[in-house]
């Protein structure tokens, strides 16, 4: 986390009236300043220091000195030039009482700081406030803080601090573990921004039962995340950027979760990645629209509960852009009206076989058949409509709705034995089946419905795979490739200019290309919404629409 300190150019433009008028002298120390050559800076504004020639332009000269002399570590210096400032009237007397407070931060008087503080009443200074005394002080000592808190109660960034040195001991006594009950449920907010992208990643790593035993043998596609995850941050550090990665378990009890989110590092994150099951993903999206930190469900397409909230998004699409994906692709390439859909009993195929029902009816397609299908009876399903030996199916076109390799195996054995142009969609997921070898199938037949489709065939994905095998020693599965591109995503989207929420920016950049995958569209919507299908041509993925 940096230190919050300077560079009060952003804080505020140059409005005196003399402003056109500057001379040139002083423009050149302004650009010194700038350019971070601070001892220059202040050797610059020191002809501009006398009030009685220069009236307004003196306050600012005076005003970025001290920003030079914080720089230089001149804290006794900045604390003379702003106390002169002090009962002028001028346009930015809350940035110098701000400056103020910092440089007495930076001299180690930390209540003389606070207390000049105190006069800064207003947004967005008072913010500015609060994010500076809690890096000035969450090194401090409980008993200093608790000491000072009903003077400094009112400064969130000071309760935040002492809800951090609170939590960090091994050992809390009565009265101190009262207290930081009490800002915990104050309501006071206790996240403070810098800089630094913290993403909290909450996964159910383990169970919660008495014999806490892992449960990463049966969930791999946990782990797989998770490494994804956990290797495109490193990848960010090494690029440069200023990323923190904080990790938490769920143990899939919720009870448990209820209490995590009362963490300090979670309520101060800027992104909350996972966790995965509905009754967890609920709880976090209610806490991230209070707490206003986007939540990202990195695997799900199970959007509908989460459209009516502002913080909570799906990294892949809802079953509505599926649907609209598939239809778009139908309508592109005039195969005929008539469709077959055939869905798994998961929760998301039924939802959008039904989905597709309503949507192909009103867009002018026949659903000739609409069933849902397992391993078992798939290929009489597929022969039902005539995909067999020496028949002419009955409809243009199959749609099937299944992740499950074990409902896939049947449909392409049968395929294999066959000689059918019938054009079958699938899910994306069917690439990676390891017994489907789609290119030895007389005719290329099968289209493949985008769910964030990783694109194979880059040398992004080659250098990946390159450096991913070199520091694990394996080649990385499709969910890590999912981590890995979620947080260069989110990395990609998250302005610090904009508190790191993602809206504005998904807003204002509709179509995004992916570094990993195919590319992401989140333009007024919570889920991914670019969604093709795919054709296959030696080898190589090409989107029909």
């Amino acid at each position: 986390m940096r230190k919050v300190f300077l560079v009060l150019s952003f804080f505020f433009m140059v409005a005196f009236a003399v402003a056109q008028q500057a001379p040139a002298a002083y423009l050149e120390a302004k650009s010194d300043l700038e350019a971070k050559e601070y001892g220059q800076a202040k050797l610059g504004f020191a002809p501009f220091l006398a009030e009685e020639k220069f009236r307004g332009l003196s306050y600012y000269a005076a005003f970025y000195s001290a920003e030079a002399a914080l720089q230089l570590g001149q804290a006794s210096e900045a604390i003379q030039l702003l106390l002169a400032l002090k009962g002028k009237i001028w346009e930015q007397s809350e940035a110098q009482t701000y400056l103020l407070g910092l440089a007495y931060f930076q001299n180690n008087q930390d209540l003389e700081g606070l207390q000049t503080m105190k006069e800064i009443t207003r947004n967005p200074v008072l913010n500015k406030v609060y994010r500076a005394s809690f890096e000035k002080l969450k090194a401090s000592s409980p008993s200093f803080l608790i000491t000072h808190l009903n003077e400094f109660k009112e400064n969130h960034g000071y309760t935040a601090a002492l809800a951090y040195v609170l939590q960090k001991k091994s050992i809390m006594s009565a009265s101190e573990r009262s207290i930081l009950n009490q800002i915990l449920q104050s309501g006071t907010q206790v996240f403070l921004k810098d800089k630094v992208l913290d993403v909290v990643v909450i996964l159910p790593f383990t169970t919660n039962s008495e014999q806490a035993i892992s449960s990463l043998e049966t969930n791999n596609f946990v782990l797989e995340l998770y490494q994804g995850i956990a290797f495109g941050v490193t990848t960010l550090k090494a690029e440069g950027v200023a990323i923190q990665l904080h990790t938490f378990d769920s143990k899939q009890d919720l009870n448990y979760l209820n209490f995590l989110v009362k963490d300090p590092i979670i309520l101060a994150a800027d992104v909350i990645l996972g966790p995965i099951y509905p009754e967890e993903t609920e709880l976090i999206s209610a806490f991230a629209e209070v707490q206003k930190i986007p939540f990202i469900h990195p695997l799900s397409n199970l959007g509908d509960r989460f459209e009516e909230n502002h913080f909570s998004y799906l990294f892949r699409p809802s079953l509505s852009s599926l649907a609209n994906g598939v239809i778009n692709a139908l309508k592109s390439q005039a195969w005929g009206t008539s469709v077959a859909v055939g869905y798994s009993g998961n929760a998301r195929d039924e939802q959008l076989g039904l989905l597709l029902q309503s949507q192909l009816a009103k867009e002018g397609f026949n659903l000739v058949k609409i069933q849902k299908v397992d391993p078992n009876n798939v290929n009489a399903f597929l022969q039902g409509i005539g995909v067999r030996r020496g028949n002419r199916p009955s409809v243009d076109q199959v749609i099937l709705l299944s992740d499950d390799p074990s409902f896939a195996n049947p449909v392409f054995s049968l395929l294999e034995s066959i000689s059918t142009k019938i054009p079958i969609l699938v899910m994306d997921s069917w690439l990676g089946f390891n017994f489907s070898n789609f290119e030895m199938l007389e005719f290329a037949n099968f289209y493949f419905i985008s769910n964030n489709t990783p694109k194979y065939h880059s040398a992004a994905m080659d250098d990946f795979r390159e450096l991913f095998y070199d520091t694990q020693l394996q080649f990385p599965s499709t969910n890590t490739l999912l981590g890995a591109e979620l947080v260069r995503w989110v990395h990609s989207n998250a302005e610090f200019a904009q508190d790191f929420d993602l809206r504005s920016s998904f807003d204002k950049n509709s179509d995004q290309q992916g570094r990993l995958t195919w590319g992401f569209n989140f333009q007024k919507v919570n889920n991914n919404s670019y969604s093709p299908v795919f054709k296959l041509e030696s080898g190589v993925l090409i989107p029909l629409n």
